[in-house]
């Protein structure tokens, strides 16, 4: 894995981003902001998962003055989004808000220089948020690389212009090999914090092996600050893929590591997914860092899972529980769980 490039340190709340400090996990709630309470609750739980920051639409003037009562809720930073609204940017950073982002080709300059007086007052950052939308249809290089990079550049020259240098930047796409391209040019011509992602990438596993190709190649090669695995509908499983994700790339060491065998003709275990979903699930929520095999036959189940703290192999309707390949105790099926999670408990 390629040393990360050190990038211009931002903060954000309570929390440092860029200047090679850990890689910053974020999702955006799918609740309109005025909802407060359930805001609320889709924080707190994404925070729980492990989100680092989350962020909310600011659509109208009740989103911007719910912020503050979502701020006395919550203990991670809250970034607030606008998209054509920015007369309601004031009321959101006077409620609370820690970070702003903004699609800068939706505001006038003169609104941009409103919003910039305003964050260097209260200290915001602002994440200058660009895709391919950004481009107008009247440039030769619509949805160009070039021409998105140049436009971000553009952008960036004109905050500065007016002494703001709180920035971080994304130039996100649809086309995860496209957002690559984007992200490794970009991160050669600035050295501003940048948030990486895979824009639009749809629901479930197809969004999720969208944003793995783009993610995974950005973070092996040093680039990203921050990331964002943007699925249709589902703000926790966001954070749970990113956590996986920056695990598998070993830079999210307090997580556990789970190996399960893929099943063949030889597996004589009927509910081995399940059993191997419950371990997972009880070792994320409950933060605990072992490495474990879940396999589903006796033949190969201690010589591949050896290397594992805790293994399980099983046949017929009986496992047995190992430990770094030695045989713990044997156990039928319907008390495995229990037993696994006693001897899980003992390790930890």
């Amino acid at each position: 894995m390629q040393k990360r490039e050190k990038t211009k340190q931002i903060r954000i709340g309570n929390l440092l981003l860029g200047g090679q400090n850990k890689i910053l996990i974020q999702s955006m709630c799918d609740i309109k902001t005025s909802n407060a309470k359930e805001v609320i609750s889709q924080i707190n739980e994404c925070a729980r998962l492990g989100a680092d920051l989350m962020r909310v639409s600011i659509l109208d003037m009740d989103d911007a003055k719910a912020i503050k009562e979502i701020k006395s809720h919550i203990k991670i930073p809250i970034v607030c989004d606008f998209h054509y609204t920015t007369n309601l940017v004031e009321t959101a950073i006077k409620s609370g808000a820690d970070k702003i982002r903004i699609n800068p080709v939706n505001t006038s300059q003169n609104e941009l220089i409103k919003i910039i007086d305003l964050c260097k007052e209260y200290k915001v950052p602002i994440r200058i948020g660009l895709n391919e939308g950004s481009l107008n249809k009247d440039k030769k290089s619509i949805h160009s690389i070039k021409g998105l990079i140049d436009l971000c550049l553009e952008t960036i020259e004109f905050f500065e212009s007016h002494g703001f240098y709180d920035l971080v930047l994304s130039i996100k796409s649809s086309d995860p090999l496209k957002t690559v391209k984007i992200y490794e040019k970009l991160s050669k011509v600035t050295n501003y914090p940048l948030h990486i992602g895979v824009t639009e990438s749809g629901f479930e596993d197809i969004g999720i092996i969208r944003s793995t190709i783009a993610l995974s190649r950005l973070i092996l090669n040093g680039v990203g600050d921050t990331i964002r695995v943007s699925l249709t509908k589902n703000p926790p499983l966001e954070v749970i893929t990113a956590k996986r994700l920056l695990h598998d790339c070993g830079l999210y060491p307090n997580y556990p590591t789970i190996i399960s065998c893929p099943t063949c003709g030889r597996c004589k275990v009927k509910n081995l997914d399940e059993i191997a979903k419950t371990i997972t699930k009880y070792l994320e929520e409950n933060s605990i860092n072992i490495k474990i095999s879940i396999m589903g036959c006796i033949v190969n189940g201690i010589g591949e899972g050896k290397n594992s703290d805790i293994g399980v192999a099983g046949e017929n309707g009986a496992f047995i529980i190992f430990k770094k390949g030695k045989i713990l105790k044997e156990v039928k099926e319907g008390n495995l769980l229990e037993e696994l999670i006693k001897v899980i408990e003992k390790e930890k």
